[in-house]
């Protein structure tokens, strides 16, 4: 072979072995996958609110856990370390996933999943050198044994007074990561919900009628996770019931958690719970945007 023609295939080889060393470098390992640190924008401006992500991509067949994990588990956890001034929002959580067997059902994500964190710069933040911020997080990482593992990761944005451009490389995984966030409920569906004994029964109507439903409970110990969800359509809408957990030790008063309809469109709803034969309309609107569950931060 001709030297000239070696050179460039040695070349092209190393090449490739960088790009690919650089890619993986992006991400921090965890147990049988990465974390990143993420920016919505290429620079951040005093006073402003901005967005970060946390990027999981996972090994295949391996999860983690949403913030009501399920019969097992637990959801990763985050201490923030930002600049003076600084203050970091409560974690936006994508509709989770059922998991897990007959008996035991966990909430979580595959593959890969982004938690965004809203971000708030202080107003008097001079342009001067760009501001470090950090998250120590720590997270259980399992497939039919479960890994805990904790990272930190970081990320140097630029102060500018203009308004940031978003930053191309995330755009999209930002976009998509919105598209899977529940959202309010529309104002004009009507929620009931009603404590029977040693069931809870949502009822909807939404004015079409709903041949797939799954409810996600906020809070852990309310349902039996396992139990079939039990869906009796309706023409304008649908009637759920879902067996109460034995761990369930004294009554609630509403039923908070995350609608999926159809597998795909998720909703936040937050319904007061009637007894039996007493009926109670809700428009089901309780959480706040961002289905800020609980605070993402230790």
């Amino acid at each position: 072979m001709p030297r000239c023609l070696l050179n460039r295939r040695l070349i092209a080889a190393l090449l490739l072995l960088l790009t690919s060393a650089g890619a993986q470098a992006a991400g921090v390992p965890i147990p049988h996958g990465t974390l990143e640190l993420i920016s919505e924008n290429q620079s951040i401006a005093p006073g402003q609110q901005f967005y970060l992500g946390l990027h999981f991509q996972l090994e295949k067949d391996w999860h983690i856990y949403w913030v009501n994990p399920g019969d097992s588990g637990q959801p990763p956890r985050v201490a923030w370390r930002l600049p003076t001034g600084f203050t970091a929002g409560e974690m936006e959580w994508p509709a989770p996933r059922r998991m897990g067997t007959s008996s035991i059902v966990d909430f979580g994500y595959h593959d890969e999943v982004t938690l965004l964190v809203p971000m708030h710069a202080p107003a008097g933040l001079a342009a001067q050198q760009p501001a470090r911020l950090i998250a120590e997080v720590k997270v259980l990482v399992c497939r039919e044994m479960c890994i805990p593992g904790k990272a930190q990761v970081s990320l140097a944005l630029s102060v500018k007074s203009q308004p940031p451009a978003p930053d191309a490389r995330t755009r999209e995984l930002f976009t998509a990561t919105r598209k899977s966030l529940p959202r309010p409920a529309p104002a004009g569906w009507k929620f009931s919900a009603e404590d029977a004994k040693d069931s809870f029964v949502l009822t909807a109507n939404i004015g079409q009628q709903v041949t797939q439903a799954v409810f996600f409970p906020l809070a852990e110990s309310q349902m039996e996770n396992a139990a079939p969800q039990v869906l009796q359509p309706a023409p304008a809408g649908f009637r759920l019931t879902l067996k109460k957990s034995d761990r369930l030790l004294k009554p609630i008063d509403r039923l908070k958690g995350v609608l999926v309809l159809s597998g795909e469109r998720a909703y936040r709803i937050d319904v007061p719970l009637s007894t039996a034969g007493v009926a109670r309309i809700d428009h089901g609107i309780g959480i706040q945007p961002g289905l800020s569950f609980e605070e993402g931060q230790e």
